[in-house]
């Protein structure tokens, strides 16, 4: 009989490819060679990624463009003042430009503070973390110093499953054909599964969860089903998983198939 792991790695070996990424905001990360630059941008990136995807992939193109070639030089070298200049006006959804700049001037803060967002990040967690929850919070309370940064960044400390921080976490941490990964401080087996529809709906298929709200608990319930699989990288099945259900030609019916037959 197939074993479960033998079936999520076919998956894998046949979907887990840059082919299948756009669009995808994490398309942006592969502009940005050095990890100083990519940290920042794939954090903006995944700050943005909600609502409808072309609006996503059109807002994270307007404000990267804005602190290309280098993001990191860009937060370094303008007053909070030039910022603001630099997005009057900017709207989406619900971050207006107020929001957006204390995100940046918050980023700026931390990154001269620890030199790079990995280091606040690693700084905020302990040898006897099971996962990457206490630096996110860490990271979370230093970015937030401004407490004006809206919807943006979601607080680890509340229910919410913190999407879009989860997955920027999987981008940075990971390293294979899609994820371009850069930060080495911490280990993959402590990342938890970006939490989405489409990764709800698949952690009841596969009998990880019961829970119909998508929050963190959730989200743990789900990273620790794929732990059972493959302890040292739960979220390693994440990407091509959730191809099916927004990939055109790829739909739950067709994943459950694949799994279960």
């Amino acid at each position: 009989m197939i074993s479960l792991k033998d079936r999520l790695e076919c998956i894998y070996s046949q979907y887990n490819k840059r082919e299948y990424i756009n669009p995808d905001p994490l398309l942006f990360l592969y502009d940005y060679p050095e990890k100083k630059n990519r940290e920042v941008a794939g954090f903006i990136a995944a700050c943005l990624a909600y609502g409808r995807v072309e609006l996503i992939m059109e807002t994270v193109a307007t404000v990267l463009g804005k602190l290309d070639p280098t993001p990191f030089d860009y937060l370094m070298g303008q007053t909070k003042k030039d910022m603001a200049n630099d997005f009057k006006d900017f709207q989406y959804r619900f971050a207006n430009d107020v929001h957006l700049v204390n995100l940046l001037w918050g980023i700026r803060e931390v990154l001269k503070r620890f030199s790079s967002l990995e280091n606040c990040f690693y700084t905020g967690m302990t040898p006897e973390d099971e996962t990457i929850i206490p630096g996110l919070v860490f990271l979370f309370e230093q970015i937030n110093r401004n407490k004006d940064i809206g919807h943006l960044l979601a607080d680890p400390q509340k229910k919410s499953a913190c999407k879009r921080s989860l997955l920027f976490l999987r981008w940075m941490v990971r390293k294979d054909q899609v994820d371009p990964g850069g930060w080495e401080k911490i280990s993959p087996s402590l990342l938890i599964v970006p939490l989405d529809t489409h990764m709800h709906k698949i952690g009841m298929m596969l009998g990880f969860t019961k829970r119909k709200s998508p929050d963190m608990k959730t989200a743990l319930e789900i990273t620790q089903g794929f732990r059972q699989v493959l302890r040292e990288d739960p979220v390693k099945y994440d990407f091509c998983l959730t191809r099916f259900g927004i990939r055109r030609g790829l739909n739950m019916d067709h994943l459950h198939h694949v799994i279960y037959t």
